[in-house]
């Protein structure tokens, strides 16, 4: 179901679809149950979802409300993975993109050549040039894509690549002191029954 919300000048929200007031609470229970919603300013008519859903995002896990709301939403129904496969989706889109443009580059180029408008070098050189800077705009649109999500991930206070890393690099230091101690114990343990044999 699709909930349309007012939210009014004294800060209370009206659910039109429920035809009742709801909380910031109620709005929470509703996204995480799978339900849409969308907010808006009862005077203005202004979409204030982004912005409200940020504020709730916030109550739980220190939100920002310079994410999108579909986002946001979907962070709070499902938690960051979300963050991740969006990251990704986009970040296959911009390849595509990216490789379209360098097939299209090269029928350019292979073009102003068969018409004699640049040599053969001419075109190897601004080939290489234009696919050197394409090259270069995807390791851009890589770093901010992973630099946005560690800054989402901090945000919403999951554990990161790093965090991982250092956690079950603290994990084996564990197991292998745990599994000292137990070998320990059993050669003590043979030592006490050795020694009450005797």
């Amino acid at each position: 179901m699709s909930h349309k919300i007012k939210k009014y000048a004294n800060r209370k929200f009206y659910d039109s679809t429920e035809k009742k007031y709801v909380s910031l609470d109620d709005l929470s229970a509703l996204i995480k149950a799978g339900e849409e919603i969308s907010i808006e300013d009862n005077e203005t008519g202004e979409d204030l979802t982004s912005s409200v859903v940020a504020q709730l995002l916030a109550r739980e896990k220190q939100g920002d409300s310079k994410i999108p709301s579909g986002v946001l939403i979907d962070l709070l129904r499902k938690g960051g993975g979300t963050v991740i496969n969006y990251a990704r989706k986009y970040t296959s889109q911009c390849q595509s993109a990216l490789t379209m443009a360098e097939d299209e580059v090269d029928k350019i180029v292979s073009l102003l050549v068969k018409n004699k408008e640049l040599s053969e070098s001419e075109g190897s050189r601004l080939k290489k040039e234009m696919l050197g800077r394409a090259e270069n705009f995807k390791k851009w649109v890589s770093d901010k894509i992973d630099q946005r999500i560690n800054e989402v991930m901090k945000m919403t206070q999951l554990a990161t690549k790093e965090d991982m890393v250092s956690l079950t690099a603290k994990i084996e230091a564990l197991t292998e002191t745990v599994e000292r101690l137990e070998k320990l114990y059993a050669e003590k343990k043979d030592d006490n029954l050795s020694d009450q044999e005797k």
